[in-house]
């Protein structure tokens, strides 16, 4: 069979041929018709469930692929686990800055005060769901549900952690055989090609998705529920964006590349994101875009899986925020003592439901579960609003794996630096 094509020139695209567009598009006409006809709007929610199932299909192939052979090609395993060791130590400096972040930001702005809200008045029938989640993914499970049933089965499942485990050991095996192994390493670097030609179509229908989500959110919720918790939807979205501006830029200045610059870059990603309420959909093009900017394949396969899982920067700021408005709003007085607690059960819960569907959420109820102070039932106080809020923990988890992923190949010398500066010029 003969794959030799002709290639010719490309033509430049129109701007309606830009995904950003399209998906900005798709955005503004699902609000639209979410806000005007909201019966219409939430039976749109095929669509964007649909969508993020496609996606959610080809991921675990993607990791899989990218990891392994990623691995495979560095073939001194000391560098692997020096990529790990220094990805952990970013993943735990960072997701701890954000959860200090967003206690400090709540203490100084206070969303929750004046609310008045009694515990005993709220039903916490709602949040049984969310407790049983958190302690389903405990510590514990979590170490279980690590381990596959078997070496392929993560590969027709959703868990990514199981994909990076399989992903990590089928690469090292690959490295350690590499003179005989090197017809399947070899297999398996051709084989992204066409996984990732179906990425690329599957992104064609991403305006559909997007479309689908926000006319279902704005149908189901409306904009009226953002207007009695304002204050802490609007506190969220400002801390996030100043820790993605201030923190993440500071990072990004001192390992030499502009933050404004780089998030230009990665629009296609961050509308997507915005658009679905979901960072999975992200994932195959920001680890492709990454690897165009001058990150080595094998740094972005082990830190940007990892850190979906384990550096969830916009998650952290949510959990030590939403925590201290429900304290607030019920008029709880913590002290000090009190919230460094809270902090600390925090740093373990984010990691306890790592790679958890709604794992902001989980979290928070986690957390909750075990600070007697703040009343679990207080959660239903967020629990309508959660919906625009996932938006920005999305957004800004993607923005950090993607800042994490260059400092990292930074750090390890295997970043591309003029191919880096001519990408984001």
């Amino acid at each position: 069979m003969n794959f030799d094509i002709e290639q010719k020139p490309l033509k430049p695209k129109r701007f309606y041929q830009h995904l950003y567009i399209q998906v900005l598009i798709a955005i503004i006409f699902g609000v639209s018709l979410g806000y005007f006809y909201p019966d219409v709007g939430e039976k749109m929610k095929p669509l964007g469930d649909g969508f993020i199932k496609l996606v959610k299909m080809i991921i675990a192939p993607v990791i899989f692929l990218t990891v392994s052979t990623g691995i495979a090609g560095m073939s001194d395993l000391k560098k692997v686990g020096r990529v790990a060791g220094k990805a952990f130590i970013y993943f735990f400096t960072f997701s701890t800055l954000a959860l200090i972040i967003g206690l400090i930001v709540s203490n100084v702005v206070q969303p929750g005060k004046g609310l008045n809200i009694d515990p005993s008045t709220l039903n916490s029938a709602e949040m049984d769901q969310y407790v049983k989640a958190a302690h389903h993914n405990s510590m514990v499970n979590f170490i279980f549900n690590i381990i596959p049933e078997t070496l392929f089965s993560p590969l027709t499942g959703d868990n990514i952690l199981q994909v990076l485990l399989v992903a990590i050991l089928f690469g090292v095996a690959l490295a350690i055989t590499s003179e005989k192994s090197y017809p399947i390493y070899d297999f398996l670097q051709t084989l992204t090609i066409p996984i990732f030609k179906i990425v690329e179509i599957l992104m064609k229908l991403a305006p559909i998705g997007a479309f689908g989500a926000m006319a279902f959110t704005i149908g189901k919720y409306g904009l009226e529920s953002l207007k009695n918790l304002a204050m802490l939807v609007g506190t969220f979205y400002a801390t996030s964006a100043l820790f993605v501006i201030l923190v993440l830029g500071s990072v990004a200045w001192y390992n030499g590349f502009n933050i404004f610059k780089f998030l230009r870059y990665l629009k296609d990603e961050i509308l997507l994101v915005l658009g679905t309420s979901s960072s999975e959909p992200a994932l195959p093009g920001l680890m492709k875009k990454l690897e165009n900017a001058g990150c080595e394949k094998g740094v972005v396969g082990l830190v940007v899986p990892t850190g979906y899982s384990f550096n969830l920067d916009g998650t952290n700021i949510y959990m030590t925020l939403a925590a201290l408005f429900i304290a607030q709003a019920c008029n709880i007085n913590l002290t000090l003592e009190h919230q460094l607690g809270l902090l600390l059960v925090a740093m373990l819960s984010s990691k306890g439901a790592a790679g958890v569907s709604g794992a902001g959420f989980i979290t928070l109820a986690a957390t909750l579960a075990v600070v007697p102070e703040v009343p679990i039932a207080g959660m239903t106080l967020i629990l309508g609003i959660d919906k625009f809020m996932s938006e920005c923990r999305a957004l800004t988890n993607v923005i950090g794996n993607a800042v994490a992923t260059v400092v990292v190949s930074n750090w390890e010398n295997r970043l591309d630096k003029d191919r880096l500066k001519e990408v984001l010029n």
